[in-house]
């Protein structure tokens, strides 16, 4: 049996049994070193990595009135290096997306955050310079333009509540989960011009169907792999939905572990990341509603191996939210809600 191993301790077993070669993984206890004095960080809404494994966490400073007291909100945007050190950190708090949620470095090294409570995306540079912006802050796509209309799922330059994005290394064309209050994916082009889009509002026969470009809830996150293929976290569905490009459905991965009926009001599927080998043989997924991490086979979709339980301990999650992986494997994870922390699991073996 593989195991998952924490400060050189064999604690957490995988489960089911991990087949021959699957990667093992270790938490790192000095991973990222402490902050400067004062500093606290709010839930962690995403993390992403850069070519140079430099780690990203974007921060909703969103503290407690007893934590204002004693100490001051981190910045929005803080950047890490592979060492844990903090490099730079960025983010005026009334430019930044209202709640802001993921994050992704493009081929340029350029990083892209979206908004759960917003209708943006932005693209800063490395050093923290605002270089573009689809749509209006503080307006979404709904009837009214508000969070409190119903979402049109259709505006061609505004977003309703953007979980994720992906950019298109090839032509710079930018995918986007939108997401929290529409139910689709939204392609612009390297400008911010819109291309095209696909999905809607599932109805509970859909969603226990699997039907294809149907989302039950938060179209929570989105990635591209080597192939091209377009990979979607439907939350509330269980599933992680593949399409080519141009929307064209291609296969559900099911993650039943959670409720036995559909929609699951938690959700299984979280956010994904792929192995850093060519063929990216395997895929690891953030089980939020298990608080679980589960290394699966990326082309049958079969769970291989698990690690995590909820918790507050090392190695534990509480709302484990998002995930990055660096060029060495390394797996790091996101947590919002009362977690409000990023952890490091060093790929040990594989």
């Amino acid at each position: 049996m593989n195991i998952v191993k924490i400060a050189g301790l064999s604690l957490l077993a995988l489960l089911p049994l991990a087949a021959q070669n699957t990667p093992v993984f270790e938490i790192d206890p000095m991973w990222p070193k402490p902050l400067p004095a004062g500093w606290i960080t709010g839930q962690l809404g995403g993390v992403c990595s850069d070519s140079h494994d430099h780690i990203v966490v974007v921060n909703r400073r969103d503290i407690t009135d007893e934590e204002a007291e004693t100490s001051q909100q981190a910045p929005p945007i803080i950047m890490f290096d592979a060492a844990g050190n903090l490099v730079r950190s960025w983010g005026d708090p009334n430019v930044v997306p209202n709640s802001i949620h993921g994050c992704y470095f493009d081929k340029e090294d350029n990083v892209w955050v979206g908004a759960n409570v917003d209708g943006i995306i932005q693209k800063y540079s490395h050093e923290g310079k605002l270089l573009m912006q689809i749509g209006v802050r503080g307006k979404v796509d709904s009837s009214d333009g508000t969070q409190k209309g119903s979402p049109l799922n259709a505006a061609k330059d505004q977003l309703f509540n953007p979980a994720g994005m992906v950019v298109d290394p090839a032509n710079g064309d930018i995918y986007v989960a939108d997401g929290y209050g529409n139910r689709r994916i939204v392609v612009f082009d390297k400008t911010g011009k819109f291309l095209r889009q696909w999905g809607h509002q599932a109805t509970k026969q859909e969603t226990e169907d699997g039907a294809p470009g149907a989302f039950a809830q938060v179209v929570h996150c989105i990635a591209m792999s080597n192939a091209g293929l377009i990979y979607v976290c439907d939350r509330q569905s269980d599933r992680i939905q593949v399409f080519d490009k141009m929307g064209k459905f291609q296969r559900n991965i099911w993650v039943r572990t959670g409720t036995p009926t559909l929609p699951d009001a938690r959700g299984t599927v979280w956010w994904i990341e792929f192995s850093k080998d060519p063929q990216q043989k395997f895929l690891y997924l953030m089980n939020g509603r298990n608080e679980q991490v589960h290394i699966m086979d990326h082309a049958s979709g079969k769970i291989l191996s698990t690690f995590g339980r909820p918790g507050h301990q090392l190695g534990n999650f509480t709302h484990g939210h998002t995930m990055a992986i660096d060029s060495k494997g390394n797996l790091y994870v996101a947590e919002t809600n009362y977690g409000r922390r990023v952890q490091r699991f060093k790929l040990v073996s594989k």
